[in-house]
């Protein structure tokens, strides 16, 4: 028996052309509330995000520590099969070929004042084990995020000013001191400001995080947006695996489900980020990888296969798996291949 949880209600890859104008992008299969897209053609396009809390039209870079900023004829209105864009270049050049990542949260959420920081707003889906949550934080504060359980990973960007993406994920990375730069190619980092202030680790319905890691000053205020993860069984998997440089043969990463979308990165310095998803490899090799933390479109090259119940590196060098290094993985779910009871099913 199939596990309860139907992976396409809560994410979808969805490529589309840009037409340089109003643009429906239809056949996500629900109403996203956090939209990642990319242009695959041109390597001078920046990743955007928006989502569903701070508004469709408020746009980040993955790729930069720019603040915030209004964009009305980019991403324009999340849609119940998709979303609608407008003629902005940074979502919708005309002919060029776009990806886009789609996730449900819980709409526009609600606010929420169980923590200390103010301004609270947490749109949370306890189902796919995801929230998105913005805060105004000053100083040390706690943050509600909505899952019912300790997240697995938690994703902070200040939106006011410019600041890094940090990225923390507890005992995957040795801790929630450690923390990585989505934005960057550099290692690991050891700073509990981010989400281990005064060595309080995030509880199943809080989180804290010191304004001042973000860089800002005494007294100053920062808005701030967190994307939290809980694994979820049949559907989301995060974790760390070792290569092995055997090429062909190289390390096999279980995730009870085939894949949609795997992002990836070595764990220490001057090494890309990546993306990778069934959306633009459709069959094995998985070749066609984007980097979050730069603007350049599609890059070729074997990576990996992509499995009913994992994925399986063929890529043998330091970015991807070089022998005895460690890379830190998300990856969500086409189809699922776990039992309701969490025994994993047969591989097909």
């Amino acid at each position: 028996m199939a596990y309860s949880i139907d992976a396409k209600d809560y994410f979808k890859s969805k490529l589309y052309t840009g037409n340089g104008s109003t643009n429906a992008i239809t056949g996500v299969g629900f109403q996203p509330d956090w939209t990642w897209v990319k242009n695959r053609t041109d390597g001078s396009t920046n990743h955007l995000v928006t989502d569903a809390v701070r508004a469709a039209t408020k746009c980040l870079f993955p790729n930069l520590t720019n603040a915030e900023v209004t964009e009305s004829n980019a991403l324009q209105s999340f849609d119940s099969d998709g979303f609608t864009l407008g003629s902005d270049s940074s979502v919708n050049t005309n002919a060029k070929n776009w990806v886009s990542w789609n996730w449900k949260a819980n709409g526009a959420g609600s606010a929420d004042s169980s923590g200390s920081a103010s301004n609270v707003t947490v749109s949370a889906n306890t189902t796919a084990g995801f929230s998105i949550v913005t805060a105004t934080m000053q100083n040390v504060k706690t943050v509600p995020h909505g899952l019912g359980a300790v997240p697995d990973v938690i994703i902070g960007k200040g939106r006011d000013y410019a600041t890094a993406w940090k990225i923390g994920a507890g005992d995957i990375l040795g801790g929630w001191n450690q923390n990585l730069a989505l934005q960057s190619d550099a290692g690991l980092v050891n700073d509990d400001r981010f989400f281990y202030p005064s060595s309080v680790a995030p509880t199943a319905t809080l989180f804290s995080s010191d304004q001042s890691a973000w860089g800002l000053g005494g007294s100053a205020t920062e808005t701030m947006v967190y994307y939290c993860f809980k694994q979820i069984t049949g559907f989301s998997k995060f974790g760390k695996y070792s290569g092995n440089s055997s090429g062909s043969d190289g390390a096999f990463i279980y995730t009870g489900f085939k894949p949609s979308l795997i992002i990836g990165k070595y764990i220490g310095a001057n090494y890309d980020w990546w993306m990778l998803d069934t959306a633009r490899n459709p069959s094995n090799v998985a070749n066609l990888k984007l980097y979050p933390n730069a603007s350049a479109g599609d890059a070729s090259g074997v990576v990996l296969d992509m499995y009913s119940n994992g994925f399986k590196m063929y890529d043998g060098n330091q970015q991807f798996g070089e022998n005895g290094s460690e890379y830190f993985f998300m990856a969500f779910a086409e189809a699922p291949l776990v039992g309701t009871n969490d025994i994993p099913a047969n591989a097909k």
